[in-house]
């Protein structure tokens, strides 16, 4: 394990990165976050601008990086996190679309599975019925964070698309299956942590509604990502 670090995505050493890693997809979103919400925070990766730090919270030491678009993306950078840097809990902070109409912009949701269309659980041997699923702890914390704090939320569940640019109407035909929005990474990070056997858990906020056609607005989006971010580190 120790070995193969730095890889050739992540210049981190063995150690520099926290056990518990809060990831963004937008690199400069993790730098927000880091520079933000952590105690002398130090960058240990820019390499192909995907930003990475570690510091400490009321005396917890956290890793924040970012982990790119899609799932072929979050697939590498949180693989190599649980399997070569020995991290043991991701907590992926996320927008979505949602598909529900009654699912209102700027809604916390705490994505309880992932169903996709991807074949990126094809190179795992994953039992018959297979669903990618958020770690039950880990959901069970951010619940109560969120109680603690005041913050409105849902359990649900998300579908983890390849395509962002997609037929809308297919999108809202998943309603009839339970799907509550639209992102395009959970899936692959539950996958690799049950492969790995560590913890994930993919917390998002609602930027817009495709069914109504309702969006956040700059200010609106600014709040709604604050109270995601206090969730994670409340948990």
């Amino acid at each position: 394990m120790e070995n193969q670090c730095p890889t050739p995505h992540n210049g981190a050493k063995y150690g520099d990165i926290a056990k518990t890693v809060i990831m963004s997809g937008d690199p400069l979103r993790a730098k927000m976050i880091a520079e933000t919400y952590l105690e002398n925070p130090v960058l240990y990766n820019e390499i192909r601008g995907m930003l990475g730090y570690t510091g400490t919270r009321n005396g917890k030491k956290y890793s924040v990086q970012g982990h790119g678009m899609g799932i072929p993306s979050i697939g590498i950078y949180s693989y190599e996190l649980f399997n070569f840097y020995d991290c043991d809990i991701i907590l992926r902070l996320g927008t979505c679309g949602a598909i529900d109409p009654a699912v209102k912009v700027g809604t916390v949701i705490l994505a309880e599975t992932a169903a996709t269309d991807s074949n990126y659980g094809y190179q795992y041997d994953l039992p018959e019925g297979y669903v990618p699923t958020a770690t039950p702890e880990l959901i069970e914390a951010a619940a109560a964070s969120a109680q603690r704090l005041g913050i409105p939320y849902l359990r649900g569940k998300v579908f983890s698309s390849d395509v962002f640019y997609n037929d809308v109407q297919k999108e809202l035909e998943m309603v009839k299956d339970g799907i509550q929005c639209i992102e395009m990474e959970a899936s692959a990070l539950y996958t690799n942590a049950y492969a790995a056997g560590k913890k994930a858990l993919t917390i998002l906020t609602v930027s817009d509604n495709i069914a109504t056609g309702d969006a956040l607005s700059a200010l609106d989006r600014q709040l709604g990502l604050k109270n995601m971010i206090e969730i994670a580190f409340g948990m």
